[in-house]
Formats: structure tokens, sequence, C-alpha cells
């Protein structure tokens, strides 16, 4: 929930520092995370996921709303927009590393598998370092309506653009054919393992 949330109120509050205030005008620049939960995205998709037996749970939550028509330089700031969830899920996963490390800090710090209290906290760490990750390289593929698709948008001549943006009626269907026939995993997990190699060796955990 907190790297879904994360990742919504990055887009929203970059979206306001562009000049779009619609986000916070609908109280969705907050923390809060009952704000951004999706029937669909945030519960019966993660679940759907578990059932598959799959080993991928992942979800979503309910998108920021955005008008690009409030910004100043429109494809330019959507992609700065659409980049900041990404972002914001890898500095939440560096955030997670630098706690667990400070963990490690602590006296007694090779006790922790044996702890009770601290044992807990850090295989948390460790899967929000993961999830954060996971999350943040599957929103950057160039897929509709994942964030690399907009990025993409904003990137090629107007164009091609508008002929791409006519292919985001089958996203979805692009997306669960990828995750039920194992491609979508094939492609997220090798760019995952680098980044969470670097991770570890940034922090030296």
């Amino acid at each position: 929930l907190l790297a879904i949330t994360v990742h919504e109120v990055a887009h929203g509050y970059i979206a306001y520092r562009k000049g779009d205030h619609t986000a916070r005008l609908m109280g969705r620049i907050t923390l809060n995370p009952i704000k951004h939960l999706d029937p669909i995205g945030s519960v019966l998709f993660p679940l759907m996921l578990a059932m598959s037996g799959t080993g991928i749970i992942f979800g979503w939550a309910k998108p920021v709303p955005v008008n690009s028509f409030n910004f100043k330089s429109p494809r330019k700031d959507m992609v700065s927009v659409s980049l900041a969830g990404p972002a914001s899920n890898l500095l939440l996963a560096m955030g997670f590393a630098l706690i667990f490390r400070i963990l490690l800090w602590f006296p007694g710090a090779n006790a922790i598998r044996n702890s009770a209290i601290l044992e807990p906290l850090a295989t948390m760490l460790v899967v929000g370092i993961q999830i954060s990750i996971y999350l943040g390289v599957f929103n950057l593929l160039p897929i509709h309506p994942l964030d690399g698709s907009h990025i993409l948008e904003g990137l090629l001549p107007a164009k091609q653009a508008m002929a791409y943006s006519r292919m985001a009626r089958y996203g979805w269907i692009i997306l669960l054919a990828l995750l039920f026939t194992g491609v979508l995993n094939a492609i997220i997990v090798p760019f995952y393992r680098v980044i969470y190699m670097i991770i570890r060796a940034m922090f030296g955990i």
C-alpha cells in the first residue's frame, strides 16, 4: 500500500509543481492510502494473482487526476509527471535500505535473525525494497496505461505519439497476456535484479 500510495502522490505533487492543481483540489496529494485505493487494482487484481499461482503479486492505486492543459509545456511536463511515480518507488526502496542499514549499526546487529522484534522488521524492509523496485520497473514498461507509455508518448514526435496513443485500448489485454504467459516476469526480473544488487551494494546490506 505504501509503495502505490507514494507512487500516486509523486504524480500529483509534480503535476502541482508544473501548474496543474487538480490532484490537490481533489485531496489526492496525501499519504492516506484510503484516498488512493482502487477496488480492482488494490484488492481484486492482487487477489486474482495470488490465486493464479504465477508467483507475482502486485496492484495499482486509483490514478491521480492530471490535466495536462494546465501545464506550460504539456508534453514535456507530462513526461516529468509520469517519471515521478517510478522514481518515487526507487527512492522508497533506497529509504527502506537505509533503515535496514541503520538497524545493522546497532549493537548486537548480528543477532537480528534471532530477535523476535528485529527479524520481522528486517523482513518487512527487505520485502518493501523488493516490491518498490518491482513496481518502479513495471511502471516504466511502454504499455498503456503504465507510466512508461506516457513517457514514450512525450518523447515521440507528435505524429508518431498520436499513432501510439491509439493502442491504449489494447493496453490491458497486452499486459494480461504478458503476465499469464510469463513474458512479463521475464522482462522485468533482469532489470529488477540489477537495481536490487546496486541498492544492496550502495547501502552494504
